[in-house]
């Protein structure tokens, strides 16, 4: 477990990373968050950070969003990120969960005229899905929220009280995971995954205004169907009956890496088990996360020095 975290402008004892119940990021959802992964190799004897530097690129897009005015750039807050790892000298896989947060002590709802926090915090993390080779899912009854209510394209603390919702209905009625549609009805994603579909040879995800994350695993997804396998994907809209009838579907995320989809909504997908296109990427995702593909190195930050 963490000992330490980087909290409003220092290294402290976990104990001490703590918020007061009047924080108006914990009683409005007024927060942006990311969610990192790192990576050890025991062959290397170091531990690699993934898209690092994408990972906080885009949260400052999503302070930009909650008009948040932080003090840290990008390369500041990896660097930070890197140190904090070292002090823990973690050698197992570990999840870093950066926070920035509205850190006044008051109650109003609002985004202007407020201190902006920020936090790092991490943990040791294996699977975040247990069926990551063949997961059941079904369309969940909700419906993602919208670029006009909350954006989904920026990573909302409060937003993700709607992922709660989609996780909980797939899970109480005994499916692993749920896809989203749009209000518009259209495939948009999972509770907290992006989603590819494969037809006629063809990868297909939704595009970027369907109110998706854009993934940063999503694009490495895409750059490696192209440049390894020689796949294209297409960003497009998905009807929800074209899963029904896709050869192979699976979810990829920095938190769900790649998870083969296996039923939706009780249909089989192609042969109803991991199918070879997925099998490919999962394999080609893990060895490249583990700074064990070249091409890919660039990917990779590693933590201790040699």
């Amino acid at each position: 477990m963490p000992t330490q975290a980087y909290f409003e402008g220092k290294f402290v004892p976990i104990e001490q990373a703590k918020i007061s119940v009047m924080t108006h990021g914990f009683n409005y959802g007024t927060g942006v968050f990311e969610g990192i992964r790192a990576y050890w190799n025991a062959d290397h004897e170091q531990l690699y950070v993934l898209r690092l530097r994408e990972h906080y690129e885009r949260l400052l897009q999503s302070a930009k969003i909650l008009m948040m005015q932080l003090k840290l750039t990008a390369d500041e807050m990896s660097s930070l990120t890197v140190e904090l790892l070292r002090r823990e000298g973690y050698r197992e896989d570990v999840y870093v969960r950066p926070l920035a947060y509205k850190a006044n002590e008051i109650i109003g709802v609002r985004l202007h005229n407020l201190r902006d926090e920020f936090a790092i915090w991490t943990q040791p993390m294996g699977r975040y899905m247990d069926k990551e080779e063949g997961a059941k899912v079904c369309v969940s009854s909700w419906r993602r929220n919208d670029d006009n209510s909350i954006p989904p394209r920026g990573k909302v603390t409060g937003s993700y009280v709607n992922s709660a919702l989609v996780k909980t209905e797939a899970q109480l009625n005994g499916f692993d995971e749920a896809i989203v549609l749009n209000a518009d009805g259209h495939v948009s994603e999972g509770s907290a995954e992006n989603i590819f579909m494969l037809r006629g040879g063809k990868l297909v995800t939704p595009g970027a205004t369907a109110n998706i994350l854009e993934g940063i695993t999503r694009q490495g997804v895409i750059a490696l169907a192209k440049d390894e396998l020689g796949i294209e994907t297409a960003e497009r809209q998905i009807d929800r009956s074209e899963l029904y009838l896709a050869d192979e579907v699976f979810f990829c995320g920095t938190g769900v890496q790649i998870a083969s989809i296996i039923s939706v909504d009780h249909r089989p997908i192609g042969s109803g088990v991991l199918g070879p296109v997925t099998a490919q990427l999962r394999d080609l995702y893990f060895k490249a996360v583990r700074g064990e593909l070249p091409k890919y190195r660039h990917w990779c930050t590693p933590v201790y020095e040699k």
